[in-house]
């Protein structure tokens, strides 16, 4: 006959285990249901993006407004609101780009 002790461990054991499988399940269900709201919240924002389209300005409002309270929720700077495209001034070439030619065939010749 097991002594009373022994039934209270094993007792004890399967509760600890019991409770163990309670809390792997609950914090699996909320990463499950975090990761399914990521998802829908990705997807929104890839619609609302217009990939591919091209417009004045570079990111949508919505955008700008998601990017904004993500980074507020998490403590990082906001900047300042980013220039729109018709906003910022033309793409001036590089300077030295013009004189070099980093092309396949003049460094074939130029090796020979």
């Amino acid at each position: 006959m097991p002594s009373r002790e022994f039934e209270s461990a094993a007792a004890s054991f399967k509760r600890i285990g019991q409770d163990a499988v309670t809390h792997a399940r609950r914090v699996a269900g909320n990463a499950k249901a975090r990761s399914l709201r990521r998802h829908s919240e990705n997807a929104e924002l890839l619609k609302n993006s217009g990939r591919g389209a091209k417009s004045a300005d570079p990111t949508p409002g919505s955008l700008r407004a998601a990017a904004e309270r993500f980074r507020r929720a998490r403590g990082l700077a906001v900047p300042d609101p980013v220039p729109s495209r018709s906003q910022l001034p033309p793409d001036a070439p590089r300077p030295g780009d013009d004189e070099e030619d980093f092309s396949q065939m003049r460094i074939m010749k130029r090796d020979r």
